[in-house]
């Protein structure tokens, strides 16, 4: 990746060069932010070759799950994955329009019974009406953030049918002990928010090896998210 963004061969990274290539990792501001902040040890926003390779490593964690620390350093990760967006592969949509939806169609039916009983408005939750039942499941407050980040595509600050069945579906993945992915993998990006020239970084085309297992097994009842939150509009 280096000669990508060294191209004058210095041995050196600038900010604004590195900050235009680690964007296409699919990752939000936020991370990139603490990924540069880990990486350039001593502030002076250029990264030694090392020090690059620090950035591209602690990508490569986030992209599978993992916290973004120094410590993740040492855990074995597979290499980080870069989208080139100007590729036309991606402009024709084919790269995620074709991908299978990454939830089941009986998994969504259960997540739309809950979507309705919490009385949407105009085809939308806010945030507190979603609060109850994302606390309900018993998850640290910032693995639950996380989830509501990923899940509100379009970054309304609501969640349609579609936006809540990604966050149901984050919330069992993450009961069951799998890492909720730092950037939303393509197949979980519902097809009714596939477009591919959308806004740019909004929703990352990077197929996550973190993402859906084909394997998944069929999500434990709905219950134990529905469980009889007093919802009083």
């Amino acid at each position: 990746f280096l000669p990508q963004v060294d191209s004058a061969n210095a041995g050196r990274v600038l900010a604004s060069d590195a900050a235009v290539f680690l964007k296409k990792s699919g990752l939000t501001d936020l991370v990139l932010g603490k990924i540069w902040d880990l990486a350039d040890t001593d502030g002076k926003g250029i990264l030694n070759k090392q020090e690059f390779f620090v950035a591209l490593r602690l990508v490569a964690c986030a992209q599978n799950g993992l916290d973004v620390s120094l410590n993740s350093l040492s855990l074995p990760v597979p290499p980080p994955r870069f989208t080139d967006t100007s590729s036309p592969l991606l402009l024709s949509g084919t790269a995620s329009s074709d991908l299978p939806w990454a939830v089941k169609p009986e998994d969504k039916a259960k997540y739309d019974a809950i979507f309705d009983s919490l009385n949407p408005v105009n085809g939308l939750l806010s945030g507190d009406k979603v609060k109850p039942v994302l606390l309900n499941s018993k998850l640290p407050v910032d693995i639950l953030g996380r989830v509501w980040e990923l899940s509100d595509i379009d970054r309304d600050g609501m969640l349609d049918r579609d936006e809540f069945a990604v966050a149901m579906f984050l919330v069992y993945c993450a009961l069951e002990k799998e890492p909720v992915p730092m950037s939303l993998p393509a197949a979980l990006v519902p097809p009714s928010k596939r477009k591919p020239l959308s806004v740019p970084g909004a929703m990352p085309l990077i197929p996550s090896s973190a993402s859906t297992k084909e394997s998944h097994q069929s999500l434990p009842p709905v219950g134990i998210l529905a469980a009889k939150t007093p919802l009083t509009q």
